[in-house]
């Protein structure tokens, strides 16, 4: 199965980014994992989708070839960040490549909530129109006090979150054998 992991903060030092690359180290043998940038595409105009650049038509490509979506969305103002609002709008127009795409949501962040408000705003995103994606269900991934579980080269040393983790992969996996 391959999916593409899709991180809403360009920091690089960003928790959500350690999250997505413990996902691809720790589940490298069940399926394929390919992080993708948002720090490279241009804001979303509407006068130039049906000619968009070409960092639009390869990250678009990159998502279509998929066969699921992996988000990892940190918080910004209880919402997700714009950069990632920014690549959700040029994947929802044109040739929609999200449509029916499945979808499983995770997010870190100092706070004690984890993303829990990003990721509500991100699932009503998920069901609109232009993307219509259906998501892993009932397998919410909230990483608070991030700062705590991770050492300073980036893995996770967390033992409950990794195997929390394990038990949402697992239900992710079987979830998508009606999709592949």
């Amino acid at each position: 199965m391959k999916v593409v992991a899709i991180v809403g903060s360009i920091r690089k030092d960003s928790y959500n980014l350690k999250l997505a690359q413990h996902v691809q180290k720790r589940y490298a043998g069940q399926f394929d994992l390919e992080i993708l940038s948002l720090r490279d595409l241009p804001m979303y105009d509407q006068d130039i989708e049906l000619e968009a650049p070409q960092t639009v038509l390869d990250f678009k490509a990159k998502v279509k070839e998929a066969d699921a979506v992996l988000w990892v969305t940190p918080e910004y103002n209880s919402t997700i960040p714009g950069v990632l609002g920014n690549a959700i709008d040029w994947m929802s127009r044109v040739d929609k490549v999200m449509n029916g795409k499945p979808s499983i949501i995770m997010g870190a962040s100092m706070g004690v909530l984890g993303t829990a408000k990003a990721q509500m705003h991100l699932r009503d995103i998920l069901f609109a129109s232009g993307l219509n994606s259906p998501l892993l269900p009932m397998n919410e991934v909230y990483v608070g006090a991030a700062h705590t579980k991770f050492d300073t080269d980036g893995n996770m040393t967390d033992e409950a979150t990794i195997k929390f983790l394990d038990v949402v992969i697992e239900n992710f996996q079987a979830w998508m054998k009606q999709y592949v």
